[in-house]
């Protein structure tokens, strides 16, 4: 499988992380690896800044941050009908069962925990997202 190979369209996504090492990881392994497009915010203030900016593929936010829990930031975007239909994955170290039933039920596309592997994130994002990815 040829990893630079994802669908006909370069996906943009926005992360929003308040720890600047898991933001940079998350961003070079998604560009080199998918080829994708990424904007990084280091707060929810920020990500809520930027998120009305452009038309996004996907939303990957931190659940705990200082300013605005994720948790929060999910249900602002939710509320607005011009975010509501961007899909978003919580990224977290707590992901128990009972976590993952939650964050489902109130609309969260999926959990990626805390660790990951920076060489696989974008095929989770990809099977979380259901999007397509071509091989050779």
């Amino acid at each position: 499988m040829d990893i630079n190979c994802i669908s006909n369209m370069i996906k943009h996504l926005l992360i929003v992380d308040d720890d600047d090492d898991i933001r940079d990881v998350i961003q070079a392994s998604l560009e080199e690896f998918a080829g994708w497009n990424i904007t990084p915010a280091a707060s929810s203030r920020e990500g809520l800044n930027i998120v009305k900016s452009k038309d996004w593929d996907a939303i990957l936010l931190d659940v705990s941050m200082p300013d605005i829990d994720g948790l929060t930031m999910f249900a602002m975007l939710q509320a607005d009908p011009i975010t509501q239909t961007i899909p978003v994955i919580f990224l977290t170290a707590k992901v128990l069962p009972s976590d993952r039933r939650r964050f489902s039920e109130i609309g969260v596309m999926g959990v990626i925990a805390k660790p990951f592997n920076p060489v696989t994130i974008w095929k989770e994002i990809s099977q979380i997202l259901g999007w397509h990815i071509s091989s050779i």
